[in-house]
C-alpha cells in the first residue's frame, strides 16, 4: 500500500518542475525556465506563489521572457497556484495547447500486462543512450545530440542510476528499440516522465513494458507511489486501466510575447 495521501499527491504534483541541461531559471512570483534551443527554446512557467494579482504576475512573466530574448511563453496551470492565472490567460487570448491528467497509484497496487514480444531494459551504455535519442528526436521534435552530448547524457543517466535517484528505460518490440521513458525518485514518489514511442510502434505494448520496468526499478529503490502527468488522448487511458487514479488536470497555455 502507498503511504501517500491525496493531498501528498497534489503537493508532489505542484512541486514537480524540470530544468533541462543548459537551461536558465528564475523564481520570483512564479517559476520560469528558459529552455535551450535543442528543446525548441521558449520559456515554461508554473508554480505561482505571489502576493500580486493575476495580471501583474503574467506581466512579470512576459517581461522576463522578453528580457531573455524569447518570443514564446508556455504556462502550465496547477490547482495550487496563487493567484490562479487561467482566467487572465484566457482574457488575453492565450492559446490552450495541451492538457495532462495528474495520475498516481501505489506501485504495489498497479498491474501492467506486457506482451511476450516486448522487452524493457535499464539504460547504462552509450549505445542505449544513442537508441533513446533516436526515439526522442522524432517524437518530441527536438534536435539530435552530437557525440559529446550523448556522452554527457550517459554521464547523467549513470550518475542517477548509481545514486538511486532514478532510471532511464528503453523498450524493444521484437528486438528493435521503439520506446523510452524515465523516472526520478523524490520523497517516496517516483515521477514518471519523458515517455515516448515511435509512431509506427504504438499500440503493441512497448509503452506498457517501459512503464512496468520503471515501476519495478523504482520500487527496488524505495519508492512507494508512482506519479505521472499523462496526456489525456494518449497515455492517460492506459494508465487508468492499469490502476492509476485521477487527481485532476493541468493545462498548458501559449502566449506570444
Amino acid at each position: 500500500m502507498s503511504i501517500h495521501t491525496p493531498d501528498d499527491v497534489l503537493r508532489a504534483s505542484a512541486a514537480w518542475v524540470w530544468f533541462p541541461r543548459d537551461s536558465e531559471q528564475a523564481n520570483d512570483h512564479l517559476q520560469l525556465v528558459r529552455y535551450p534551443p535543442r528543446f525548441g527554446g521558449g520559456v515554461r512557467a508554473s508554480q505561482v506563489r505571489s502576493s500580486g494579482n493575476a495580471a501583474a504576475v503574467l506581466d512579470h512573466a512576459i517581461e522576463r521572457t522578453r528580457s531573455w530574448g524569447e518570443s514564446q511563453l508556455t504556462f502550465w496551470t496547477n490547482p495550487s497556484d496563487s493567484p490562479d492565472l487561467e482566467d487572465e490567460l484566457r482574457r488575453r487570448g492565450a492559446e490552450h495547447i495541451d492538457t495532462v491528467a495528474v495520475l498516481a497509484g501505489g506501485i504495489a497496487e498497479l498491474d501492467v500486462d506486457v506482451p511476450a514480444n516486448v522487452t524493457a531494459e535499464i539504460v547504462s551504455t552509450l549505445a542505449q543512450v544513442r537508441e533513446v535519442d533516436a526515439i526522442n528526436v522524432p517524437v518530441w521534435e527536438q534536435a539530435a545530440l552530437d557525440e559529446g552530448g550523448l556522452r554527457v547524457e550517459l554521464e547523467e543517466v549513470v550518475s542517477n542510476l548509481d545514486s538511486g535517484a532514478g532510471v532511464r528505460v528503453l523498450g524493444r518490440l521484437d528486438g528493435r528499440a521503439v520506446s523510452t521513458g524515465g523516472s526520478t525518485i523524490v520523497d517516496g514518489f517516483t515521477r514518471l516522465w519523458g515517455a515516448a514511442t515511435l509512431a509506427e510502434a504504438r499500440g503493441h505494448g512497448a509503452y506498457r513494458a517501459v512503464l512496468a520496468e520503471r515501476l519495478r526499478a523504482s520500487a527496488e529503490r524505495g519508492a512507494t507511489t508512482a506519479l505521472v502527468k499523462g496526456r489525456i488522448a494518449t497515455s492517460a487511458p492506459i494508465l487508468r486501466r492499469v490502476g492509476f487514479r485521477h487527481f485532476g488536470d493541468e493545462r498548458a497555455y501559449r502566449v506570444k510575447v
